[in-house]
């Protein structure tokens, strides 16, 4: 797929415009077999040209050619009943008929004209959203985490060149663009001027740092998260523009590590990780009441466990946290139910 070539793909329901084509041929033909039921049931009141009765399938050749108002006269009502039936039943299913025909065609050929329609309006409504680029495992999860995340999320777009991940993501209810993160055409596409973060959990690093460094172009203020493979490619992540960075390899090799000797610390990591599950942990701002206590006065529900200040990270031992500040940012351990 070319970098300048985009598609946007809206979440919608699973019905396939196969399945909507065949419920409206399936309500013709119920209209066709009725008109033939009510021509058959007073057959004695049509001839044919020749003047003879009509049978079922005379009745159904009427149907056929009243309906779709082809008419070619050579079946007739001849009693004033069967005109009756004729003017009050047969001419309404020949109505509604004409109006399933003409609007699957209308259906068809606005289609695309419906798709931009769509695209505008949900574009104008896209704001402080969430980007993710790759929607595969490391993405997957992400989003998993988010959506578990304390505080309520804006909408969700996913950007990726496999279509069939895209219209995964589709179906779970997520817009999504089949393009190259990297390409500048993509995230705009995405909305990235209006977008509140990005996730970039590409495969190659890469493609990360190069769809950092386009993100950060496109909009100076956007939160940008981002995955790497090796460590060492770490700092080019920070250099481009991400707020933060995750080393996938060396996370896994550290939990490797600790499973060795102490494999119940890695089942608590895991637990810790697992957002909506068990024990999670949180970030939140102090609060005006907390303001000059110590850590250890606060509740004993949600332990604190780090306090970030003026960008350094303090442990709750630490010496130098003294007692708490305004600005202050507590990082706790909750239940997940909490």
């Amino acid at each position: 797929m070319r970098d300048d070539v985009v598609e946007i793909r809206l979440p919608s329901s699973d019905r396939s415009p196969l399945e909507y084509l065949l419920r409206r041929v399936l309500i013709a033909s119920a209209l066709i077999l009725f008109v033939a039921l009510v021509a058959y049931a007073d057959r004695g009141g049509y001839r044919d040209a020749n003047g003879g009765e009509v049978d079922f399938l005379d009745a159904l050749y009427y149907s056929t050619v009243s309906v779709t108002t082809t008419g070619y006269g050579d079946i007739i009502p001849v009693t004033d009943r069967a005109r009756l039936l004729t003017t009050f039943l047969v001419t309404p299913a020949r109505i509604l008929f004409l109006i399933i025909l003409v609007g699957t065609t209308l259906e068809v050929l606005a289609a695309r004209t419906r798709i931009h329609y769509r695209e505008k309006l949900w574009r104008r409504k896209l704001k402080g959203h969430t980007i993710v680029c790759g929607f595969g495992v490391k993405g997957q999860a992400a989003l998993h985490t988010l959506q578990h995340a304390s505080e309520p999320q804006g909408e969700v777009v996913v950007i990726d060149p496999r279509p069939e991940a895209v219209e995964d993501a589709r179906r779970r209810g997520f817009a999504g663009v089949v393009a190259d993160a990297s390409s500048a055409a993509a995230l705009e596409a995405a909305g990235i001027r209006e977008a509140a973060a990005v996730i970039v959990a590409a495969d190659r690093d890469d493609s990360a740092v190069l769809i950092t460094l386009t993100a950060r172009e496109l909009n100076p203020r956007v939160r940008i998260v981002a995955s790497v493979r090796e460590s060492e490619n770490g700092h080019l992540l920070r250099q481009g523009g991400a707020d933060s960075v995750v080393v996938s390899s060396g996370a896994a090799g550290r939990l490797l590590g600790h499973a060795v000797h102490s494999p119940n610390v890695v089942r608590v990591l895991e637990d810790l990780l697992s957002a909506g599950e068990g024990l999670d942990v949180i970030e939140r701002e102090v609060a005006a009441a907390e303001v000059g206590r110590p850590v250890a006065e606060l509740a004993s529900d949600s332990p604190v466990i780090a306090v970030v200040r003026d960008d350094t990270t303090l442990r709750f031992d630490d010496e130098r946290l003294g007692t708490l500040r305004a600005g202050d940012t507590l990082v706790c351990l909750c239940r997940a139910a909490a």
